[in-house]
């Protein structure tokens, strides 16, 4: 605690110089942990995710491709106003489309080589598909803060930056649900470690 408030000080010192203080200058904590899945398999590609934290949304940018007849990668998440660039990096043309309540969209059939981009405004869950090949299917959750992340292959998370205070810790499985409610207190420059549990 003392380190960071020593870094800030310096910090707004610094800035102050020049007129102003960055909010960066704050501190903020981590949280990290893994998916305790009732379906081991099911652990991967999961989105963990902090309710109810106050403060400026920060849009993000993020791509999904499409390879070999697959989206890449299969789950992606952003926070609300959040742009993503759909590419066709396959040897076929393809129509992305999602008839799901927090993104309808429907970007036509495109040639490979081309990228359309698709801004999301609602936070929800958004199932994408493909006209041109039904076996597609992917997924963009949209959360309402920029605090979440998609689990790795063992269900292992990070969340980065997150303003000290305690929230709420929940999650989206195409899969699972999260079972209970579950909840992780947030230190400046600390690292809280939570297993969330979801099963069918």
């Amino acid at each position: 605690m003392f380190k960071c408030k020593s870094k800030f000080m310096k910090t707004a010192l610094f800035m102050t110089t020049f007129g102003f203080i960055s909010a960066n200058a704050f501190c903020a904590g981590t949280v990290t942990g893994k998916v305790d899945a009732s379906i081991p398999k099911y652990a991967g590609d999961a989105v963990v995710y902090l309710v109810g934290v106050k403060g400026a949304v920060v849009p993000g940018h993020a791509v999904v491709d499409q390879k070999s007849l697959v989206f890449v990668p299969h789950v992606t998440t952003v926070p609300v106003g959040s742009t993503v660039d759909f590419k066709n990096n396959d040897k076929v043309n393809h129509n992305i489309f999602s008839a799901s309540p927090a993104k309808k969209f429907n970007l036509g059939t495109y040639n490979p080589g081309m990228s359309k981009p698709v801004t999301f405004d609602k936070a929800g869950v958004v199932n994408l598909l493909c006209n041109v090949h039904s076996e597609m299917s992917g997924w963009v959750i949209v959360t309402e803060n920029q605090y979440a992340a998609v689990t790795d292959h063992d269900g292992h998370f990070t969340i980065k930056n997150v303003p000290a205070g305690t929230y709420e810790i929940t999650g989206w499985s195409e899969k699972l649900k999260p079972q209970g409610k579950t909840t992780v207190t947030v230190t400046d420059g600390g690292t809280a470690t939570v297993d969330l549990k979801m099963a069918k």
